[in-house]
């Protein structure tokens, strides 16, 4: 029962939030792009906060050696956030003439500055390289980190069926950003609409083969469980800190703000309702 949870799990948010995300993208919602950026944040706090590290503190595990996890997986992911942000600005350099800077929806900026952090980083974001150039590169990092969610998700359900819910939602809510920005590369390298959606949807799926490979690691190393659980944390966290309210803080407008509040307070709301529902079956 707790494998087929995974598969749905991981398949609804691997293949879902590139769907999502194509809507938002090429459909009449675009305009929303902003706001599913403070639901994704509200969301991911709330699960790392709320769900993720209350279940890794009623472990035996002691609360010194989780917060030590916990301050060394944000520390992880800076660094290789910042090998990344290294790497990816001297290959802008050598496109910088030849190719424009292409803004997304998750990284308003252009090209250079969205999120990829490997297999750890359950909830990274790829780079986007210059568009005609790192399409492939943008592929193989959206399927190494979509790998990398599948194993969260797997963690997740083997801890609690209630939190694997919460993380699947969680991850399909904070890809659909991720998922509008490769989109979008794909499309500005020449790839018709179908052809990008393709692409990104298998790389979605690999979601699920981090699930079945995680599914297995879990259960061999059990013990470890509440130290998985407090790694995922840090990666909520950090992207939601480091990618996506730096993201929000650009917008002052009065109007604007309140709506990112209220946004922020759904994601949070989301995540606290999907929990009361779970836990009521």
């Amino acid at each position: 029962m707790t494998l087929i949870a995974i598969v749905l799990g991981t398949l609804t948010a691997g293949i879902g939030s590139v769907w999502l995300a194509a809507a938002l993208s090429f459909g009449l919602l675009a305009r929303y792009t902003q706001h599913m950026l403070s639901l994704a944040a509200g969301a991911l706090l709330a699960t790392a906060f709320m769900h993720l590290l209350p279940e890794a503190f009623e472990s035996q595990a002691g609360a010194k050696e989780l917060f030590l996890t916990l301050l060394v997986g944000l520390v992880f992911f800076f660094l290789l956030d910042k090998a990344e942000l290294w790497h990816h600005g001297h290959e802008h350099h050598h496109h910088a003439g030849h190719e424009p800077h292409l803004a997304t929806a998750s990284n308003p900026g252009g090209p250079g500055h969205a999120h990829d952090h490997g297999p750890a980083h359950e909830h990274g974001h790829a780079h986007t390289e210059p568009a005609k150039a790192g399409t492939w590169a943008v592929l193989t990092g959206d399927s190494v980190h979509c790998f990398g969610d599948g194993v969260l998700i797997a963690s997740a359900f083997m801890a609690d069926m209630r939190l694997g819910v919460i993380a699947a939602l969680a991850v399909l809510a904070h890809e659909v950003p991720h998922h509008m920005g490769d989109l979008m590369v794909l499309r500005h390298a020449a790839s018709t609409r179908n052809t990008a959606l393709i692409k990104v949807s298998l790389a979605g799926a690999v979601t699920a083969i981090g699930g079945l490979v995680g599914y297995w690691l879990v259960d061999l190393l059990q013990d470890y469980q509440p130290y998985f659980l407090v790694v995922a944390s840090s990666s909520f966290m950090y992207v939601a800190l480091a990618d996506l309210i730096p993201q929000l803080q650009k917008r002052l407008s009065a109007r604007e703000t309140a709506a990112q509040i209220v946004w922020l307070l759904a994601g949070i709301g989301l995540v606290t309702w999907v929990s009361g529902m779970a836990h009521g079956h």
